[in-house]
Order: structure tokens, then C-alpha cells, then sequence
């Protein structure tokens, strides 16, 4: 079920009179967003499904979002509240871009030394992913930014990187 949702953002804190909330959405294209008719709230696990009766984009990925029949007294106890959406709701990508869950199990070619191994998952750290590759069970850790990645080859599930001198070789000796 995880798998099947991806992480939107977070409520942040109670916002007027009128039960609605201040949400920061964690996107790269927050106008994506500006007209959702509902999200999913994690509550205690589970994915519920809430729908939006008000959305209003603030800048800097902040929003203010009031649910349908929430009041003020309700809206304190979503702070912190993390939102979802589906998967399929993902506006598809090209070129490039990517999405982390869209590339796990995907080959990974350095422009140098080859294939280096299999796309295993993707780390936050403060705001820079890295992309962690599995080498026969070693782990190689790439940021997983645009300058490294040369080509997303989706048909042959192959990420082309080009990473900087000597990063692999950190990890193989």
C-alpha cells in the first residue's frame, strides 16, 4: 500500500478562524497542485482521503488548505499530518527527469567505468538526494542531481551518469 501513494507534504499549523491549515508541499512544481480536489492524510498509517473544499497556493511551496466540514477546533489536531497522493496522479516525466520510485531497480552506467550496478533507493540529506547503487553489496552513493545524470533510458531501465573523477573508486577499493 506505501507504494501505491507518494509524499506530498506536510500541515504545518492552523490557519484562521475557519478550521483551515498551512500545508508545505514538497515539489518542485507547486503550481501542479493549485487545484486538488482531495489528498490523503496519513493517520496512524492509514491513507485517508480528505477532500478540499478550499486551496490556496502562498508561495514558497506553502499553502493554505481548508477541508471540507473541518472546523478550527478539528483543524489543530491534523498539525504535522503528512499528505499523499496517489501515484497515478503523477504528471509523467520525460527526458531527464525522473521520479526516485520510477528509476529503483534501474541499471546504473557511469560514462567511464560502465556499469556500475542496480539503483536501490534514494536518501534526503539536507535537500540533496543521493542516489544509493548497489554493487554486488557494496553500496555507491551518486547525488542524484540533473548534472550528474546524462540520460534516462525508461525502454532499457538504464540511468547513463557521469560522475565526478574518482567518486566510484572511493567505494570499490
Amino acid at each position: 500500500m506505501k507504494n501505491e501513494f507518494f509524499y506530498l507534504g506536510t500541515l504545518t499549523k492552523p490557519f484562521g478562524l475557519k478550521g483551515g491549515l498551512c500545508a508545505f508541499f514538497d515539489t518542485d512544481n507547486p503550481e501542479n497542485y493549485t487545484s486538488l480536489p482531495a489528498v490523503f492524510l496519513d493517520l496512524d498509517g492509514e491513507k485517508i482521503p480528505y477532500t478540499i473544499e478550499n486551496i490556496t497556493y502562498r508561495g514558497n511551496n506553502q499553502y493554505i488548505i481548508q477541508f471540507e466540514g473541518m472546523d478550527a477546533n478539528e483543524a489543530r489536531d491534523f498539525v504535522g499530518v503528512e499528505l499523499y497522493l496517489p501515484i497515478s496522479d503523477l504528471p509523467k516525466l520525460s527526458g531527464n527527469r525522473f521520479y526516485f520510485h520510477e528509476v529503483m531497480g534501474f541499471k546504473v552506467e557511469d560514462s567511464i567505468k560502465g556499469e556500475i550496478g542496480t539503483c536501490r533507493e534514494f536518501l534526503e540529506v539536507s535537500n540533496n538526494p543521493i542516489m544509493v547503487v548497489d554493487h554486488d553489496g557494496t553500496e555507491i552513493l551518486i547525488p542524484a542531481s540533473q548534472q550528474f545524470i546524462e540520460q534516462v533510458d525508461r525502454e532499457n531501465k538504464v540511468l547513463h551518469v557521469k560522475t565526478p573523477e574518482g567518486l566510484i573508486d572511493v567505494y570499490l577499493q
